[in-house]
C-alpha cells in the first residue's frame, strides 16, 4: 500500500495558489504531484512551491494520469458536481471546495458515485477539522454552558470593488451565503448535531441576482439560530453560543489564522473565565491530513458529504423562504 498521496489540482486558482497548494505539501503523507492549468504564468507559483510538479494543460489529462491519486476542485461552483463526479469516474479520490452543490438534492449522484467506487469524496470545509471546533462541540455537549438558548453568528467581508470575482456572478453560483453560509449554518450544526426545524425570518439584499447581505433566523429543537452573512460589511467573524448557564465565544472562527488566531472563551457565571488558544494550527494542512489518513488507513472522515448535503439543505430553505 502507498504510504502517502499524489494531489493533483484543477485550475490555478488564486484561494488554491495561497492555501491550499502549501497545505498539501505541509501536510504528512501527502504532496502536490500535478496541476492543471493552461496558463504557464499561473502555474509559476506553483512550480515554485513544488519543483517537479507535473504541469497538464486541462482538466481531463491530469484525471487520466496515473500519477495523481486524488484531486482538489477550486473550480467556480457550478462546475464542481461536474468535476467531482468525473474525478470520481476516472479513479481518484476528490476534495471538491465548498459548496460542493448549489442544491441539497444534487449531492445525491456524487454520493451514489462514492459509495459505487468506494474512493473518498468530500467537501473542503475546513473549520471543523481544527482541534478548536472540536473542543466547542466537546464543552457543549457536555453541558458546561447548560442548556442552549442561543446561537448568535457573523461572517462579512467587502468585495464590492472586485466586480469581476465568482462571487459577485450570478452565473458562477455568487452571493455571500453560497460562500460563507457554509459556515455559519454548518458550525452551529456541526457543534449541536441538530438540524433547524423552521426558518423563522430571512431579511436579505441582492446586486445583480446574487444576495449580498442576510439575516437569518431559524428555530433548531434546542436552540434559536441568528446569522449574518455579507460580502458588502467590513470584516467580521463572531460567534457566541449562548447557554442558560454559560456563555462560549469563539474568536476567529473560520479563518483562524489569516482573520486572528484562534481562541476559545468558555464564561459561566461565579467562575473564572477560560481561554484555550491554539497558535499555529493550519486548518487546511488538518483538512489534507484528515482525507490522507482516511484514504491510507480507512479512518473515519470528519466531514462526510452527507454533513455536507444537511448544510446545503438549510440553505435552500432559507432561500424559499426568502422567496417565498
Amino acid at each position: 500500500m502507498a504510504d502517502h498521496i499524489r494531489w493533483g489540482i484543477l485550475g490555478a486558482a488564486k484561494f488554491a495558489r495561497q492555501h491550499m497548494a502549501p497545505a498539501i505539501q505541509s501536510a504528512r503523507r501527502g504532496r502536490l504531484a500535478a496541476l492543471a492549468t493552461s496558463s504557464a504564468d499561473k502555474a509559476r507559483p506553483f512550480q515554485e512551491l513544488t519543483p517537479g510538479i507535473e504541469v497538464f494543460g486541462d482538466y481531463d489529462e491530469i484525471l487520466a494520469s496515473d500519477a495523481v491519486d486524488a484531486v482538489y476542485v477550486p473550480l467556480p461552483n457550478h462546475l464542481h458536481v461536474e468535476w467531482a463526479e468525473k474525478a470520481l469516474r476516472a479513479g481518484k479520490h476528490v476534495l471538491v471546495e465548498k459548496p460542493l452543490a448549489m442544491k441539497a438534492g444534487a449531492f445525491d449522484s456524487v454520493i451514489a458515485l462514492r459509495d459505487e467506487t468506494g474512493l473518498l469524496a468530500a467537501e473542503a470545509y475546513m473549520v471543523v477539522h481544527h482541534p478548536r471546533w472540536q473542543k466547542v462541540r466537546e464543552l457543549v455537549q457536555a453541558g458546561e454552558i447548560g442548556e442552549l438558548v442561543l446561537w448568535d453568528t457573523v461572517f462579512s467581508y467587502d468585495n464590492r470593488a472586485d466586480t469581476g470575482n465568482i462571487r459577485n456572478r450570478a452565473d458562477t453560483g455568487g452571493g455571500a451565503i453560497p460562500d460563507i453560509g457554509v459556515y455559519t449554518y454548518g458550525t452551529a450544526r456541526f457543534v449541536t448535531g441538530e438540524e433547524p426545524e423552521e426558518i423563522l425570518s430571512t431579511e436579505m439584499r441582492w446586486e445583480e441576482g446574487v444576495d449580498v447581505w442576510s439575516h437569518v433566523t431559524a428555530r433548531f429543537p434546542s436552540f434559536h439560530f441568528s446569522g449574518i452573512n455579507s460580502m458588502r460589511m467590513a470584516p467580521r467573524q463572531y460567534v457566541a453560543i449562548q447557554g442558560d448557564k454559560g456563555v462560549i465565544t469563539v474568536k476567529a472562527p473560520f479563518n483562524a489564522g489569516v482573520f486572528d488566531q484562534a481562541e476559545l472563551t468558555l464564561e459561566r457565571a461565579g467562575m473564572e473565565a477560560v481561554t484555550w488558544r491554539w497558535p499555529g494550527v493550519n486548518h487546511y494542512v488538518c483538512q489534507v491530513e484528515n482525507f490522507n489518513a482516511s484514504v491510507l488507513d480507512g479512518a473515519e472522515y470528519p466531514c462526510p458529504l452527507e454533513f455536507s448535503r444537511g448544510t446545503q439543505a438549510m440553505i435552500d430553505a432559507v432561500f424559499e423562504k426568502a422567496r417565498a
